[in-house]
């Protein structure tokens, strides 16, 4: 019955392998040239960021046991899975996850461009604004907005595949970082070490 969460699970993770070839730009180029391997590059890129991204909208929106939080009294709302209304508590708790995910996401797209944020090919190492946050903000915008999805859609296997999916996305951070590293050196570890990977480091005043 619930197959369909199943084979993207799969697929999310199926498609990793792709993204870390992707982020290697120097071998793809010592390989193939530097014009034919950044090409490749970018083609792997895209394959594989749109593949995690759609099978990650599989997981939120596959068949899958339902929950509530039977609290509030429920709204008469629309959600896309089966047109039932949710508690107001848990529309509540759902946005405070999906709307600084969103603008996390949004942000940091517009920081280094959609081309660099699809293909995974950037010329310059950018620290400002949701950069100078966390060192992946699309990544924890993603996260964030998993679990607000996965609430507001009640979808319970979702939910609990929380942990595989920051699993995931930290894999797939420490594989860019250490490319990055090959490619600019001392500028991205001194980046690092001032900012933090996907939790924002309290900072004293």
């Amino acid at each position: 019955m619930y197959i369909c969460f199943f084979i993207c699970v799969l697929g999310a993770i199926a498609v990793i392998p792709l993204h870390f070839l992707s982020v290697e730009h120097l071998r793809l180029q010592e390989k193939y040239g530097k014009e034919k391997g950044t090409k490749i590059g970018e083609v792997l890129g895209l394959v594989s960021g749109w593949g995690f991204f759609l099978f990650w909208i599989g997981i939120w929106i596959s068949p899958q046991p339902r929950f509530t939080v039977p609290i509030l009294p429920n709204p008469s709302i629309f959600v896309p899975v089966d047109s039932s209304s949710i508690p107001w508590l848990q529309l509540i708790i759902c946005t405070s996850f999906i709307v600084p995910g969103a603008w996390l996401a949004v942000m940091g797209v517009g920081e280094v461009t959609l081309k660099t944020a699809e293909t995974h090919r950037t010329e310059k190492i950018v620290t400002t604004g949701v950069y100078s946050i966390v060192r992946h903000p699309q990544y924890l915008g993603g996260l964030l907005a998993h679990v607000g999805i996965s609430i507001l859609l009640s979808a319970l296997y979702s939910l609990f595949s929380t942990s595989l999916m920051v699993i995931l996305v930290y894999l797939i951070s420490w594989k860019e970082e250490e490319e990055l590293i090959r490619e600019f050196g001392k500028e991205y570890e001194n980046y690092k070490e001032k900012v933090s990977m996907l939790i924002p480091r309290m900072r004293a005043h």
